[in-house]
C-alpha cells in the first residue's frame, strides 16, 4: 500500500512539472520556468523515497513527504483569461508574443 501511495505522488509532481514546462513553453514566464526545475529536483526526491518504501516504510514516506514539500507553488502570473476547467488542469494557455 506504501508503494502505491508514494507511486501516486511521483505520478502527481510529474504531471504538475509537465505543465509548467507547457505553460512556460506558451508563455515564457520565468516563474513557470523556475516551477518546472523544482518540479524536476522534487520528482527525483519522490523517486528516491519510493524506492526506501520497500526496506523502511516509514522513512521513505518522509522522503516522499519532503519532495511534495519542494515542489510548493511558488508566485505566478496570471496566464488563464477565461480558460476552462480542463485546459487549466492541462496547461493550455494562449501563446505570448515575445
Amino acid at each position: 500500500m506504501y508503494l502505491e501511495i508514494a507511486m501516486f505522488a511521483y505520478i502527481v509532481v510529474l504531471f504538475l512539472t509537465l505543465r509548467d514546462i507547457r505553460i512556460f513553453k506558451r508563455t515564457g514566464y520565468l516563474s513557470y520556468r523556475k516551477g518546472a526545475l523544482r518540479g524536476l529536483a522534487a520528482s527525483s526526491l519522490v523517486l528516491i523515497g519510493a524506492m526506501f518504501v520497500e526496506a523502511k516504510p516509514e522513512l521513505g514516506l518522509l522522503i516522499v513527504l519532503m519532495g511534495m514539500f519542494i515542489n510548493r507553488k511558488g508566485s505566478r502570473e496570471k496566464v488563464f483569461n477565461g480558460a476552462g476547467t480542463l485546459d487549466r488542469f492541462l496547461g493550455k494557455t494562449d501563446y505570448r508574443k515575445k
